[in-house]
């Protein structure tokens, strides 16, 4: 069977797969890292695939169907997300109106939290996948390239939701999580064959870049977190280590001039033991040339630090949230302002950076505890951090807290970003409004990257290690022009 896995067309940069999907004020562009597993799982399967991303290689609606239709696809899969969800069918229909026999599936976050309502929007959409979708894209390639009754047989495919022959909306019992996550095919490989790596560029690592991941699911259960909640569960599954390594070793051996590698594991540092005999294992086969960052928790010991500093770990991004306990705990963050305090007293001794990202609008939130997360942010003073409004997507605990209290201003997913695609809020409750938050943030990166100290700081950064110069220089480029612009127009009250 000939797949089509393609990243839509929508906004210029807008990264779909990050965790909150948008246009970055730091140029960030996510690779469509989850497409790809999903695209060398299927060609492991035996099918002729092709992944097309077409946020980083600027192709319009119109350009995508030429290549749909010369490459003879018999169904298109198509990434998703809550901001982008409109268009996101549209595109889908508009190939599906132009190739009527394609079959059109839809996956992602979103459409796992909304399956029905996503297939009510066109009926054009044939079909969602809920969850991880490798292996239930594989039976509904097997289904239909057997050219057997298409009703019947989809109906037993766990994990889809589908239009039935008479129109009606069926749901199917969900599917398990996959555990043998060696058996899918290195994300890596699926890059080389079929991505142009350039574009793609994290504001807080060197470029160019590679990422992966070495598990799937986080044993946290933080309110606001959709990718636990709706994508992939709260269990911690683990690729082996050996893998892992492998997987190292060919990035080194086939993406020659690469700076670094990101570990996009919701959590890596959920598991410490684990964490230390990847970092031993990476050391014993010379498999840590190539220097690398990962997501953590502000919870990791100075002594696994260290081991993993020596094995070429550079950076955390971490997620501190809120300068106040209380907020903390509202969200279930399981995790002190202390605690926090001393990671990164540690980490400055390890030598790992810290990229610190803070959400502001949670429960409990109120223009005091606003002024307690910026000044916890200058006082613990990350290498880099970023300031965003919440952002309640559906399917997260979050969604339905706030939905439940009248404080969702708008049911439109559009109104999720700003007019220019950049991170906005349909929060707001009665002590603070939407625009009062985003404004907020706008007001809390100019101070913690305008303080001369800070400046300083990065620019002693950029002669002492030249490695982050380029990275700083890139980075500074399209973030700089957000610290002076407003990111919306006007305060609307």
């Amino acid at each position: 069977m000939n797949i089509i896995f393609l990243n839509p067309p929508f906004l210029p940069k807008y990264s779909r797969e990050s965790r909150s999907p948008a246009v970055t004020k730091s140029g960030t562009l996510y690779y469509p890292m989850w497409l790809a597993y999903a695209c060398g799982y299927l060609e492991k399967c035996g099918h002729h695939v092709k992944l097309i991303d077409a946020p980083a290689g600027d192709l319009s609606t119109d350009q995508i169907i030429p290549i749909v239709r010369d490459f003879a696809a018999d169904m298109v899969v198509l990434d998703t997300s809550t901001p982008s969800i409109y268009n996101d069918v549209e595109v889908g229909s508009a190939i599906k109106r132009a190739l009527p026999a394609i079959f059109t599936t839809l996956v992602g976050v979103h459409v796992s939290a909304l399956p029905l309502e996503t297939l009510e929007l066109s009926r054009d959409i044939d079909a969602v996948v809920i969850g991880e979708y490798e292996k239930t894209l594989a039976e509904v390639a097997q289904i239909l390239s057997g050219n057997k009754q298409q009703q019947a047989d989809l109906s037993s495919v766990l994990g889809l939701a589908f239009r039935a022959d008479d129109g009606s909306l069926v749901r199917n019992d969900p599917r398990p999580y996959i555990d043998d996550l060696d058996a899918i095919p290195f994300v890596s490989q699926v890059y080389k064959k079929n991505l142009d790596i350039s574009p793609y560029f994290y504001g807080h690592s060197r470029h160019p870049l590679v990422v992966i991941v070495t598990g799937r699911g986080c044993p946290f259960h933080c309110t606001y977190c959709v990718i636990p909640q709706t994508f992939q569960g709260h269990r911690y599954r683990k690729r082996s280590i050996e893998s892992i390594v492998k997987e190292f070793i060919y990035i080194k051996d086939n993406f020659p001039g690469i700076k670094e590698i990101m570990i996009e594991d919701d959590t890596l540092t959920a598991d410490k033991k684990r964490c230390r005999e990847l970092a031993e294992a990476l050391i014993s086969t010379s498999a840590n040339t190539i220097p690398w960052s990962a997501n953590s928790r502000a919870d990791v010991d100075y002594e696994t630090m260290v081991l993993m500093r020596k094995a070429g770990c550079r950076l955390f991004c971490v997620g501190f949230e809120s300068g106040d306990q209380g907020i903390l705990d509202n969200i279930k963050k399981s995790i002190t302002l202390t605690k926090i305090a001393d990671f990164m007293t540690n980490a400055r001794k390890a030598g790992i950076m810290v990229h610190g990202c803070y959400m502001v609008g949670n429960r409990g939130e109120t223009k005091q505890t606003l002024e307690k997360t910026l000044a916890f942010a200058k006082k613990i003073n990350p290498d880099t951090a970023q300031f965003y409004p919440i952002m309640a997507y559906p399917g997260t605990s979050d969604y339905a807290y706030y939905k439940d209290k009248g404080w969702l201003v708008s049911d439109n997913f559009r109104k999720w970003l700003t007019d220019e695609g950049l991170h906005s809020s349909v929060v707001s409750n009665p002590d603070l409004t939407y625009d009062e938050l985003v404004c907020f943030c706008d007001r809390a990166r100019r101070e913690f990257y305008l303080r001369p100290a800070y400046i300083l700081a990065k620019l002693k950064q950029m002669i002492t290690n030249p490695g982050e110069s380029r990275r700083i220089v890139k980075a500074a480029g399209t973030f700089f022009k957000y610290l002076i612009k407003p990111s919306i127009k006007k305060v609307r009250l």
